[in-house]
């Protein structure tokens, strides 16, 4: 099957999106659907990001996180320059068919964040009264995974 034999059906109305077994998905006035992604096994919140209608039906059909780069304006196979792919475990779309939640297995050496870090979200903002001698970030996560100069380095 190719990436365009699939089909997003017509948004229906309120029933159809609610309660109908048919993929509506609504993408924004950019194209685009917000997906986290998530560890299929623990849970743990490894990113946030977007997929254009190209984007989720390349992750349908090869199993696979496909995004949709914003700052790069293209699509973006996770993994496909770091080795880290993230194999699709499971892919649920919201109440309204607005949002994605994507379960998955990361294979390599298990980053999912191009800065070498497990998570996107490896640092965390204090709050309350933790905030009051002002706001720095405190690093959860203490050691990369690998080194992006590394595996992003442009080959001449």
């Amino acid at each position: 099957m190719s990436a365009n034999t699939i089909l997003f059906a017509p948004r229906g109305d309120k029933q159809q999106l609610e309660a109908g077994s048919a993929l509506a998905p609504k993408f924004d006035r950019d194209g685009l659907i917000p997906v986290v992604t998530t560890d299929y096994q623990s849970g743990e919140v490894l990113m946030m990001a977007y997929m254009n209608e190209e984007a989720l039906r390349q992750t349908i059909e090869l199993g696979e996180g496909v995004y949709w780069s914003r700052s790069r304006q293209e699509i973006w196979h996770k993994g496909k320059t770091s080795g880290n792919v993230q194999i699709v475990r499971e892919l649920r779309i919201d109440c309204d068919q607005d949002a994605l939640w994507m379960r998955v297995s990361v294979i390599g050496d298990g980053a999912t964040c191009h800065t070498g870090f497990r998570s996107c979200f490896y640092r965390a903002i204090p709050t309350g009264a933790a905030a009051k001698s002002g706001v720095a970030l405190e690093f959860k996560e203490k050691e990369k995974l690998f080194d992006p100069e590394q595996v992003y380095r442009k080959k001449s």
